[in-house]
């Protein structure tokens, strides 16, 4: 544009003065300020009404703890619980050096097995039962329910008249027993951390070794004193829990596991339909595995009547849990079909036959052989216990810290074989340092996974499933010990009787019994030295056959780590 056209253009259309654009800055100004007051007021006003109504910020709630108790009164109080798994353990073989004494007093040598067979009889056929109970009510106290329950049955049998009431007596203090144990295994693993809970279950497994072990030592000391005789054996078990009573009261943590059920809910929660079945079932087939050939011939018509009853039994009982409520009933059924926790099972039921038979046998042949009393006896058992004790506690301590559990079988269940094997080949001139090599040998193996089973099933199991879990292992191994037990003093007794029978036709039967059950000194010592060597003979070898047992268990074990799961275990 041309300078004369601007300035044409100025004239016509002047621009305002100096005065008035400052006033009209300085309004806008005013009105950009009441405006931004305006708009803070109201900013100030919604956050006021929003922000109770916006969401919290997310905060992280601290994990309650396990239990409320600590320090000193909860050490005492795992030393209280850990006492009645020593007393389990002790009544599962202390009657194993005091046999000789029960007989004589009492003569019923026909009912000798029933003495360690009814103790395993009355907690095999309850564990199930007893995992039920502890998760409808309050661990506590059904745990003192069952001490209760079992120092009855201890009383019981120091008081016993008759064998029949000695019998009866050991199958109440089994009943109450496999609870007690069952208990421990609950309520250390309902109040410890996943962390925690592999050492604890350790230590159950190292008292547990000591006291299945010292039950020979103990009972053959009771034996051996004139003052105190057998009954003590049993009366033992009712001094060590009176004084551990208080803490069952006063130490131990109290959880309700379903609070707001009432009591009528819990008891329809239990499967006593279901448990009727398995304790018929388990009695009718350890009667029948425990008089076959013994007492009663296989093929007579009670021995076959046993058997049957006891397979329909087990069928009915298999039909029942299947079909019945799956939130009442008493076996974890879907359990079964799960490799992993079906392979712990099986391991579970077969890992005590090495123990178990080492301890009723080995003793049995040092009291044949090298003439010991039965405190002698069973102090040769230490070497195994040593082993036995020491593996169980570093297989708690390292499996679950290291990540692995195969190796542990594996290895373990190698060494049983090995040590079986060398059991086996026993003989009257064996010496003793072979015994006491293939017995550390064993404590080592079974002490390597004996009681990995109850770590393990607790891993692979929801927190709330933790007690079927524990029971269904426990269900295993009290089985699986009933069976292998009865097993091996069949198949003892059949095979000396029989053999000392082929040897000396003119004895009968009741006498060929004595000389078997180790109360026929006097009859073996009436017969020459060169008779006394055969009938020796014969026991020694009825013995070194039982250990086959032993081999096929480690066996089993070692061929189901090919179906374990190889994962690392991770712990949450």
């Amino acid at each position: 544009m041309s300078r004369t056209a601007s300035a044409q253009w100025e004239l016509q259309h002047p621009q305002p003065s100096a005065s008035w654009a400052n006033s009209e800055t300085v309004a806008g100004s005013e009105r950009e300020k009441h405006s931004d007051e305006e708009k803070q007021t109201r900013r100030d006003s919604s956050l006021n009404e929003v922000a109770p109504a916006s969401p919290p910020t997310p905060s992280v709630v601290p994990t309650p703890p396990p239990r409320d108790i600590h320090g000193i009164k909860w050490a005492f109080g795992v030393v209280a619980i850990l006492s009645s798994v020593f007393l389990f353990a002790l009544d599962q073989t202390i009657v194993a050096d005091v046999q000789p004494n029960i007989i004589n007093e009492f003569d019923s040598i026909e009912k000798l097995p029933w003495l360690s067979v009814a103790f395993l009889l009355g907690s095999a056929s309850t564990n199930l039962f007893w995992g039920r109970a502890y998760g409808q009510f309050n661990p506590k106290w059904i745990y003192v329910l069952c001490v209760a329950v079992f120092e009855i049955g201890s009383a019981v049998c120091g008081a016993a008249p008759n064998m029949d009431a000695l019998i009866i007596g050991r199958a109440i203090a089994g009943l109450g027993g496999g609870g007690m144990y069952l208990g421990v295994m609950m309520m250390l693993s309902i109040f410890t951390t996943p962390v925690e809970r592999p050492k604890y279950i350790g230590v159950i497994g190292a008292v547990f070794g000591i006291g299945t072990v010292l039950g020979p030592v103990i009972g053959g000391a009771f034996a051996d004193n004139k003052s105190a005789t057998w009954r003590w054996a049993f009366y033992i078990n009712l001094c060590i829990g009176g004084a551990f009573s208080p803490a069952y009261f006063f130490l131990l943590p109290s959880r309700d596991l379903r609070p707001g059920v009432s009591f009528l809910e819990r008891l329809r929660a239990i499967d006593w339909v279901g448990n009727t079945f398995m304790v018929g079932a388990y009695v009718s087939l350890l009667m029948a595995i425990s008089f076959g050939g013994a007492t009663f011939a296989w093929n007579s018509s009670r021995e076959i009547a046993l058997l049957c009853v006891s397979g329909v039994l087990f069928i009915i009982l298999g039909i029942h849990q299947v079909w019945s409520n799956p939130q009442h009933r008493m076996f974890p059924v879907h359990f079964l079909k799960r490799k992993d926790l079906v392979v712990q099972f099986l391991v579970g039921a077969a890992a005590g036959t090495s123990s178990f038979v080492t301890i009723y046998f080995v003793p049995l042949y040092f009291q044949f052989v090298q003439h010991s009393s039965s405190l002698l006896a069973g102090v040769r058992l230490l070497p195994f216990i040593g082993a036995l004790a020491v593996f169980t506690l570093l297989n708690g301590h390292l499996m679950v810290r290291l990540g692995y559990s195969i190796p542990w079988y594996a290895a373990g269940s190698a060494l049983v074989i090995a040590a079986n094997a060398m059991l086996m080949h026993i003989d009257l001139h064996t010496s003793k340092a072979f015994i006491y090599g293939a017995m550390v040998i064993n404590g080592i193996g079974t002490g390597m996974y004996l009681n990995a089973p109850f770590a393990l099933a607790q891993f692979l199991v929801s927190p709330k499933e933790i007690s079927s879990a524990v029971g269904f292992i426990m269900c295993a191994r009290g089985g699986g010990l009933a069976i292998a037990l009865s097993i091996g003093n069949s198949n003892f007794l059949n095979l000396a009787q029989s053999r000392i029978q082929e040897l000396f036709p003119s004895m009968d039967h009741t006498q060929v019994q004595s000389l078997t059950s180790g109360v026929g000194s006097r009859l073996l010592e009436s017969l020459s030295p060169s008779e006394q060597q055969q009938v020796l003979g014969a026991i020694v070898y009825a013995i070194s056959r039982v250990f086959i047992e032993s081999l096929a268990a480690g066996c089993f074990c070692f061929v189901l780590t090919l179906f374990m799961d190889r994962k690392k275990i991770k712990i949450n």
